[in-house]
């Protein structure tokens, strides 16, 4: 039996409905009711009346419901006294951020955090950013940072979730040039001529914006891809090499563009060829956490845990108040 399905039921429980449960778990409805299934499998017995509407639990799910709440409470409270083991972990503010923004941009934003802000004790979490994303929605982290794009929204709840922006980052093709200081490789490219492309992993979210950039281009593309991985950083070596054309992130390339190892694979006549997206810090509003994450009555367990940290509130004031004015 997982925690999660216990979360899932205490969230069926209170809304009344698959839907907008599974909405509320961010899964979508056919996972949410197999976990449901899954722990009427534990259990041995229905747990939900599916002859009803709006969903009603059964004899056996009224009882588990009263003991969901106080096992997650239990469980809550016990992990904050672990980690309140280590006093030095009090005032450490944990970041979940995809791998290609941990190699770039995060950095130099520390930095920059600490000259303005003052100083803080942090620690990364590098992941991809669907882990990233799980991290937010499951607690384990005080604050995602991840890029946003109109075409790839990432799947969180505004009503639970806010939002702050950190800046702009632009993804545009880069190359490795000749010795003339051209570039090797330069787009369109012709159809029985395609140009190496470095492209990333099926599912990588930068992929997915290059993917939707090339899609709606005004100019047909001829692109034969020869390498893939989930990282910027690893696609940036393969350019410098030589193997081809590769999008990314401007704050990735900044060094090589200035040392001119790498120059811009667009001719003057393709404009359309650069995606603009947006850096984006979010944390879960304080009002909603809970660790059903359905605004159960658990919510008063994890008030006192280390997510209410005053290092936390006090870094995301400052980030609301370098927000321009609406």
């Amino acid at each position: 039996m997982e925690t999660k399905w216990l979360e899932d039921f205490v969230s069926l429980a209170e809304t009344r409905s698959f839907s907008r449960s599974a909405q509320l778990r961010h899964v979508t409805q056919p996972a949410f009711s197999r976990r449901i299934q899954a722990l009427e499998g534990w259990a041995g017995t229905d747990l939900v009346d599916r002859s009803s509407y709006p969903t009603r639990l059964t004899p056996a799910g009224q009882t588990l419901y009263g003991q969901a709440i106080e096992m997650l409470q239990a469980l809550q409270s016990t992990r904050a006294m672990l980690r309140g083991h280590s006093a030095a972990a009090q005032d450490v503010i944990e970041f979940a951020v995809p791998h290609t923004l941990a190699f770039t941009f995060f950095p130099a934003w520390v930095t920059s955090l600490r000259e303005q802000f003052g100083p803080m004790k942090s620690r990364l979490i590098a992941l991809n950013v669907h882990d990233a994303v799980l991290r937010l929605v499951e607690g384990s982290c005080d604050l995602l940072i991840a890029y946003n794009h109109p075409s790839q929204p990432l799947p969180l709840d505004a009503t639970r979730y806010e939002m702050v922006s950190l800046g702009q980052e632009v993804v545009a093709p880069w190359v490795k040039p000749d010795a003339d200081g051209a570039p090797r490789y330069r787009l369109p490219g012709r159809p029985g001529q395609p140009l190496p492309y470095l492209g990333y992993a099926p599912g990588a979210y930068l992929g997915r914006v290059v993917d939707q950039l090339l899609k709606e281009s005004d100019t047909a593309i001829h692109l034969d891809r020869v390498y893939e991985t989930d990282m910027a950083e690893g696609l940036k070596v393969m350019a410098l090499e030589g193997h081809g054309i590769a999008f990314l992130p401007q704050s990735a390339v900044r060094r090589e563009v200035r040392a001119r190892t790498l120059v811009s694979a667009l001719p003057p006549e393709i404009e359309s060829l650069e995606a603009t997206m947006e850096i984006r810090a979010y944390r879960e509003r304080p009002a909603a956490s809970s660790p059903a994450k359905a605004g159960t009555r658990a919510a008063k367990s994890e008030a006192a845990g280390p997510r209410a940290k005053s290092t936390v509130e006090a870094l995301w004031a400052y980030l609301v108040g370098t927000q321009p004015a609406p």
